[in-house]
C-alpha cells in the first residue's frame, strides 16, 4: 500500500535529507546529501537531451553581466542550481523561489533573471521573457552526455527484494501510461501548474522517455558523471555508498 505525498521538488529534496519518506523523487543534485539514506532506482528518472533548465530575463543580458544579476532559482539543492553554479560560478545573488512563481518574480522585477524548470520551459516566450541560456544545451555541448535532472530513490533500509519489487511497479506504471495515454489525463490536469493541454502534453513528451523506463548503462553513466563533476568542482559532497539499486543485485 502506497500513500502518495505531493510536494514541490525542493521540499522533497529537504525531506530526503531527514529520511522522511520510504520512496521519493529527488533532484540528482540533492542525491549526494541524501545518499546515506537512499539508493537510486532504475525506473522513474528524468533525464535526456533538450530537458535542461532555462535562464531567462525580460531583456537580453551580456554573458559577462550574468554574475551581477539577482536570479530566482527553484531551490538550492535542485539540479538546475547545480548547473547554474557549474557554468556561472561567480553568480552568488540567488533567491530561492517556488518553481511556479519564478516567471512572476522576473516579470515583476523582483528578480533580474529566473531559472525555469518544468512547465516554464514551454511558457516563458508567451509571457514576454527572453532566453539567456539553455543550461541543458551547455551541458550537452560540453559533456556530450544526456542531462540527468531527477530520480526516484528508495530507502536503504528497505530490503533489496522489496526495492526491486517497487522498481518493477514504477516501470509497469510508466509502461501502462505509454500504452494508455488518456488514463491519467484527469489526474495530471488536476495537479498541473499549467492547465493548457498542449503544454501538459509537451511536458510529458519531453521529460518522460526511455530513460524513465530504465536508466540503462547510458543513464547510469550520465548520473555518475554529473555527481563526479559536482564533487570535482566542490559543489557536491562525495557519495560513499552504492549509487544505483542495480549495484546491489
Amino acid at each position: 500500500m502506497f500513500e502518495p505525498i505531493l510536494a514541490d521538488v525542493e521540499q522533497l529534496n529537504k525531506m530526503s535529507f531527514e529520511h522522511t519518506l520510504d520512496v521519493t523523487k529527488i533532484s540528482i543534485g540533492a542525491f549526494p546529501k541524501a545518499s546515506s539514506n537512499y539508493i537510486i532506482l532504475d525506473s522513474g528518472s528524468a533525464l535526456g537531451k533538450g530537458v535542461g533548465p532555462l535562464l531567462v530575463s525580460k531583456a537580453p543580458v551580456a554573458e559577462t553581466d550574468i554574475p551581477k544579476l539577482k536570479v530566482a532559482i527553484p531551490g538550492k539543492f535542485t539540479t538546475a542550481n547545480l548547473l547554474l553554479s557549474t557554468f556561472f560560478p561567480l553568480l552568488e545573488n540567488k533567491s530561492e523561489t517556488l518553481f511556479s512563481e519564478i516567471e512572476n518574480m522576473v516579470l515583476s522585477g523582483a528578480a533580474d533573471a529566473g531559472l525555469l524548470i518544468h512547465e516554464g520551459r514551454f511558457t516563458y516566450q508567451k509571457h514576454g521573457l527572453h532566453k539567456l541560456f539553455d543550461l541543458g544545451e551547455l551541458w550537452e555541448s560540453k559533456m556530450n552526455l544526456p542531462l540527468p535532472l531527477g530520480c526516484i530513490v528508495a530507502s536503504r533500509n528497505i530490503p533489496l527484494e522489496e526495492r526491486n519489487e517497487i522498481n518493477v511497479l514504477i516501470r509497469k506504471s510508466i509502461e501502462f501510461a505509454y500504452s494508455q495515454p488518456d488514463a491519467g489525463k484527469e489526474y495530471i490536469r488536476t495537479h498541473s501548474q499549467e492547465m493548457e493541454p498542449d503544454v501538459i502534453a509537451q511536458h510529458i513528451a519531453l521529460y518522460v522517455n526511455d530513460f524513465s523506463v530504465t536508466l540503462g548503462p547510458d543513464g547510469r553513466s550520465a548520473i555518475a558523471f554529473l555527481l563526479h563533476k559536482g564533487l570535482e568542482t566542490g559543489l557536491l559532497p562525495a557519495v560513499t555508498q552504492p549509487i544505483f539499486n542495480t549495484d546491489s543485485i
